[in-house]
């Protein structure tokens, strides 16, 4: 996929699944729970306390931020990496009260540093931008009372390409884009439209979840169309610019 980078100028790289491994690797060292929130609605998302986001910040602006930055720039890609928090690019309210289900209950959890989009401030993009660079943004925000907070990457992500008036929104995964009878890969849905849309949502599982919802959002942000793509393949993001995947238009 890094390869892909290199033809596509006015390109920003956001990300959220590849610090998982590095997230899981530090918190196991610390000896901590590594522990998901299933929401009533059936969203999945990292349980952040205190001790875990201090594992997130050092994984996702640290560790998987540089290797990226460091792979781009071996690819003569002039990558720059930051987060959300850098500039206010992305500044959230923190979710001081979360619903989640365990064991068939709901619990109200009152110590997670996530946070709800409210803002972007995307002149520091802009900067770099003009100036021939390649942001890579790590999925953290700016909280309104100066929390670093974290925040789902493909919502970032959508929230990001708004912002900037973008094109195309790409989110890659590891299947083909949105399937109608997950895991079958041969089910992969080609078109979403506001006529189809309720029918994206039901198909949705698991994380895609999230990916439908960023598309969404990254639709009525003004964004022309958002791709659910397969990072697996060769050039992905050429491929989901082609036409491959899961295409969101409004």
């Amino acid at each position: 996929m890094l390869g892909t980078l290199v033809f596509y100028h006015d390109l920003v790289r956001a990300y959220g699944s590849e610090d998982r491994q590095f997230c899981r690797a530090l918190a196991d060292q610390a000896g901590l729970d590594r522990r998901q929130l299933l929401s009533p609605s059936g969203h999945l998302s990292r349980y952040t306390y205190p001790a875990m986001l201090e594992i997130f910040v050092a994984a996702a602006a640290g560790q998987v931020n540089k290797t990226l930055v460091a792979a781009l720039q071996a690819r003569g890609v002039n990558a720059v990496g930051l987060s959300g928090v850098d500039g206010r690019l992305l500044v959230a309210e923190r979710k001081r009260a979360i619903r989640a289900v365990e064991n068939g209950r709901q619990r109200v959890i009152r110590d997670d540093y996530s946070g709800k989009i409210r803002e972007s401030h995307p002149d520091v993009l802009h900067r770099l931008l003009d100036g021939g660079f390649t942001p890579v943004v790590a999925p953290l925000a700016l909280g309104v009372k100066g929390e670093r907070l974290n925040v789902d990457g493909d919502r970032a992500a959508a929230t990001i390409a708004a912002a900037l008036e973008a094109d195309a929104l790409v989110i890659l995964s590891n299947v083909p884009g949105l399937l109608a009878d997950f895991p079958d890969e041969t089910s992969l849905i080609p078109r979403v439209t506001p006529q189809t849309l309720e029918l994206a949502r039901a198909a949705a599982q698991g994380r895609m979840k999230r990916k439908v919802l960023a598309a969404e959002e990254a639709l009525a942000g003004g964004v022309g169309r958002a791709i659910l793509a397969d990072a697996r393949v060769e050039n992905p993001v050429a491929s989901a610019l082609a036409g491959a995947g899961t295409v969101f238009s409004r």
